[in-house]
């Protein structure tokens, strides 16, 4: 290692303070990102929900895969220097092809607010994430490692707090991040037209990840470099695989049985590296169940915050957006871990409660199994309020009578004639696609026929009115999703004999002629005023009713006459009626499950596991969270449930007979002492050693052992 003993302050190395704001930098441009991804998924490139789901945990489980690639190419080849740097580069390529794949405005050729190269946006955000999976996965084992190698041996303590410092800066980035950019992305902007502003909501953390790595390189003149030394996880993989090679090679019963198959590698490798290899197998034996708990706990980013937005985020004076909701468990985990650790624990060992750190990780697991449970509660209630959007093959209608008399409308296809009232509405109506192709309309002794030519999976609106005739108006509505940030989509029908002019709340709408629509526009809850302009200078005023959250309405212009503004209100979506503040218990209950299950399950392993094999345990665990990602896509996958809850339970169900199983294996795990063991190791080596010398001194040993 090259040792600089360069300037410091308050005690601690100057260059720890590079590293410390780079890991705040890079902490904020990741989690940032990922706040936002599963409802880019969903909104942007018109996933659903399943989809969404799949690619945000495929994801997460290769950011939890790549940190065993970066450790090897830090220890073995670059350093973790420049390994940091190398991939910090790759990282941020990928941030900004996310924020460049977000573009709106780069294939909206024909300006109408929608992509039209929607595979080119795929592309480049499925390059971004890989591109980001790679760098944030490579440098994770680095950054700490990389930090620690700054103090010198004496420095214990400040060791210490840094590593203190260092957590708190995760947290901090991670926390700021997930309030921040939910609300860019709740921002409008573009070039053509207005939309959800992704650009900014991946640009910023895109721009975070470019300060982390300048920063870190600025420092580099102050840095303590240690040499690539080998990477103790090839030597533990080369040692078992020499193992099980040996083992397959001797495999006949004339070659005698050894205590464990781990002792097939003693003809290569030395009995230190075998016992503590054997230790280290034992603690990754017992992380077999562990992935199920992270399959639950990081659907929090997927599941949670899609069941979010079908939620009243009104909480008074703010306006809270889905994907916002996913701070509260940082914000939790800064709270509750002091609490656990200053009020919890010392009340349980008060109780005489043997609470070891096995039994806290099956708690862990039972408090997790319990927030699934909570999740599916809060989803029946809100399955309840949802409407119900048009599937594959199946077209919706709604018809509003701006007439004076009944109107009848028969669809064909074995449907009951609908009658509507005059400046009535019906709800929205569901067909077979294929079945839709005539309708017959009839005022009174007027009759209408009309063929119909439906694209299927969409909603629409027939207007109808018997003046002068039998008109008909159909509008294509384009609502198949509930309002992912709870604005209210509004759109106004003239029915007033002359043009008019529109503004509500301060929003120019533009003429609408008679007889028309005007496109759906996004409002924010509570009243708003309605200003409509004839043709003839009169100006009529009405307030709105209070909207709510994530409603659509179709409000028709109805009379305008000694400034007396004439409105009916046709509602298109049901507003949102359970509050995101029935989530608070899940993320309480899942944070409590981390509490117990993380820290714990971090501690616990290194406690079992000799010194030069903490990283082995770190990539074991790094690898239950990535394997915790592809069970969701497993069981999302093959389950086929229809409805969210039962999802829930299902998930909540396996977790549980996990949590069982688990604590049958804690109840037979044997704690260790590895320090004990590795100073017995000492003692039997120097006892080796000693005998070795005594043999030679009698001169009764091999020549070519005794001249080594």
């Amino acid at each position: 290692m090259e040792r600089k003993h360069g300037p410091s302050c308050l005690g601690f190395p100057l260059s720890i303070f590079f590293i410390v704001i780079n890991e705040f930098c890079e902490r904020f441009s990741y989690y940032g990102m990922r706040a936002v991804l599963v409802l880019y998924f969903k909104f942007f490139l018109h996933w659903d929900d399943n989809l969404s789901t799949a690619i945000y945990h495929s994801f997460v489980a290769l950011c939890y895969l790549t940190p065993i690639l970066g450790a090897i190419i830090a220890d073995s080849w670059l350093g973790k220097f420049m390994t940091i740097v190398s991939l910090s580069i790759v990282y941020t390529i990928g941030q900004t092809v996310m924020a460049v794949s977000s573009i709106n405005d780069l294939t909206d050729y024909n300006r109408d607010g929608i992509p039209d190269n929607i595979p080119l946006h795929i592309g480049l955000s499925m390059i971004g994430l890989i591109l980001i999976a790679f760098g944030t996965g490579g440098i994770k084992p680095c950054v700490s490692a990389f930090g620690g190698d700054q103090f010198e041996e004496e420095q214990e303590k400040q060791r210490s707090k840094f590593f203190s410092l260092f957590y708190l800066s995760v947290n901090a980035g991670s926390l700021l991040s997930t309030i921040i950019t939910p609300v860019l992305r709740g921002e409008e902007c573009g070039i053509h037209t207005k939309q959800k502003c992704y650009p900014l909501a991946f640009g910023v953390p895109a721009a975070l990840m470019a300060v982390s790595l300048i920063v870190f390189i600025l420092g580099s003149k102050m840095y303590k470099k240690a040499h690539p030394q080998g990477n103790i996880m090839l030597q533990v993989s080369k040692c078992i695989g020499f193992a099980v090679k040996n083992r397959f090679q001797h495999r006949s019963k004339q070659f005698p049985t050894r205590e464990h198959w781990l002792d097939w590698a003693s003809e290569k490798y030395d009995k230190r590296l075998i016992t503590q290899i054997k230790m280290v197998l034992k603690v990754l034996f017992l992380y077999i169940p562990l992935p199920m708990f992270w399959a639950l706990f990081d659907q929090q980013g997927s599941r949670w915050t899609l069941q979010a937005t079908t939620m009243d985020g009104n909480f008074g004076a703010i306006q809270i957006q889905p994907d916002q909701m996913q701070t509260v468990n940082p914000i939790l985990i800064v709270i509750m871990v002091p609490v656990v650790d200053t009020v919890v624990y010392p009340l349980i060992k008060k109780c005489h409660i043997n609470f070891t750190p096995l039994r806290k990780i099956t708690v862990g697991m039972f408090l997790a199994s319990l927030a699934f449970v909570a999740a599916a509660l809060v989803q029946v209630q809100i399955d309840k309020t949802l409407p119900d959007f048009p599937k594959e093959g199946q077209s919706q209608i709604k018809v509003i009578n701006l007439g004076t008399d009944v109107a009848k409308v028969d669809f064909g296809s074995g449907v009951e004639n609908v009658s509507v009232e005059s400046l009535m509405a019906t709800n929205y109506m569901t067909f077979d696609t294929t079945s839709l192709t005539r309708m017959n309309i009839a005022y009174g002794n007027q009759t209408l026929n009309q063929p119909l030519n439906f694209p299927g999976k969409e909603r629409h609106t027939l207007l109808l009115k018997n003046t002068g005739g039998i008109q008909t108006e159909l509008l294509l509505d384009g609502l198949t999703s509930k309002s992912e940030d709870g604005k209210n989509q509004i759109r106004f029908i003239n029915n007033l004999a002359s043009t008019i002019n529109i503004t509500m709340g301060g929003t120019h709408l533009g003429d609408v002629k008679n007889f028309s629509a005007t496109n759906y526009t996004s409002f924010t809850i509570g009243v708003k005023e309605i200003v409509v302009f004839a043709d003839n200078s009169l100006t009529c005023k009405n307030q709105s009713i209070s909207f709510g959250y994530g409603s659509a309405y179709t409000i028709v212009i109805q009379e305008c006459n000694n400034n007396t503004l004439a409105l009916k209100y046709v509602e298109d979506i049901q507003p949102n009626t359970v509050h995101m503040a029935w989530q608070l218990p899940q993320y309480f209950i899942m944070t409590c499950g981390e509490v117990v299950f993380s820290v714990t399950g971090l501690a616990f392993s290194y406690s079992q596991a000799p010194s030069n094999m903490k990283s082995v345990l770190q990539a074991g665990w790094l690898l239950t969270v990535a394997i915790g990602n592809i069970i969701v896509l497993i069981v999302a996958g093959a389950s086929k449930l229809s409805e969210q809850w039962a999802e829930y339970v299902l998930f909540a169900a396996l977790l549980m007979a996990v949590c069982i199983i688990f604590s049958i294996m804690a109840y037979f795990y044997t704690y260790v002492d590895p320090v004990e063991t590795e100073v017995q190791l000492d003692e039997d080596e120097k006892k080796k050693m000693e005998n070795e010398k005594s043999i030679c001194e009698n001169g009764t040993g091999p020549i070519s052992q005794c001249e080594l």
